[in-house]
């Protein structure tokens, strides 16, 4: 089994068990703390990550760790199964597929936002609404200033890309007069 599979099923029994909003952000801000400390700190990843470190000494590190970091109980009990599993290493991605499956039952949506300029923050709202209102979700961007564009945006909802650049225009254009000729 792939770890991304493995991932997923433990992402989708953590957001089971986590009934609200509250409690799931909770969970994910927690679950967040204890990856970015887990990449952070080489000693602590050797401790948790190394074969040759048993499964009971990985969840009583686990465990400190995590009422170190005032973990709610659902994420310490997540911890040690998962070092009881010698699954810690699987942290980073099981995190990745909890946001994911969190933004869906919120009916959220990311969409990518590039622009050729920092937008204002009214623009990338009114950005964020028109894109809500086509896809009948909540969107929630994540905006990159991209200078190649020249000018206008490109927005990326899921597989769909809505491109108003100049840079595509002007590609266009182009083709259009290369046709002709």
């Amino acid at each position: 089994m792939s770890t991304r599979t493995s991932a997923t099923r433990y992402a989708k029994a953590l957001l089971d068990v986590t009934p609200g909003d509250a409690d799931a952000a909770k969970v994910d801000r927690d679950l967040g703390a204890f990856v970015d400390l887990l990449q952070s700190n080489g000693e602590l990843r050797q401790a948790l990550l190394s074969p040759s470190v048993p499964a009971s000494a990985k969840r009583n590190i686990a465990s400190a760790v995590a009422e170190r970091l005032g973990m709610a109980p659902t994420g310490v009990r997540l911890l040690q199964l998962l070092a009881d599993r010698d699954r810690l290493g699987m942290t980073g991605e099981l995190l990745a597929v909890f946001r994911e499956r969190l933004l869906d039952r919120r009916k959220v949506v990311r969409a990518e936002l590039r622009s050729a300029v920092a937008l204002a923050p009214e623009a990338i709202k009114t950005i964020e609404s028109r894109l809500g209102a086509v896809t009948g979700k909540n969107v929630a961007i994540d905006a990159t200033v991209d200078p190649a564009l020249i000018g206008g945006v490109v927005a990326k909802v899921g597989s769909t890309v809505y491109d108003g650049s100049v840079k595509s225009q002007l590609e266009k254009l182009r083709k259009q007069l290369v046709g002709q000729a």
